[in-house]
């Protein structure tokens, strides 16, 4: 369980910072639109054309997680509904634990 959320997080910071690269990416598209220079138009086609791909994993790496949540909250949803006073003990035990980790404060 520990893989799958680290994991998760490490998909979510490369999301993020994913994201943040395709804007700084259009941003410099834009600042550069006027120049007329061969090699410039040249850079900038393959930069569009890499920020096209960028997107379009992006969506899918997206699309990857919601699908892997949302199967980990349907089986949540049939274990609890299979088990539900083992479900009311786990949950009873965790905010036994959570209240004397606040009560410690």
């Amino acid at each position: 369980m520990s893989d799958t959320v680290t994991e998760t997080g490490s998909r979510e910071r490369l999301a993020a910072d994913l994201k943040s690269v395709i804007t700084d990416a259009e941003e410099l598209l834009k600042a550069t639109a006027g120049q007329a220079n061969e090699k410039v138009q040249a850079a900038r086609a393959r930069t569009e054309e890499s920020l096209r791909r960028a997107r379009a994993e992006l969506e899918n790496v997206q699309e990857a997680a919601l699908a892997k949540a949302k199967a980990a909250a349907q089986a949540t949803d049939e274990y609890v509904h299979a088990n539900p006073w083992k479900a009311a003990g786990l949950a009873g035990a965790i905010g036994v634990i959570v209240g004397m980790l606040i009560a410690r404060r």
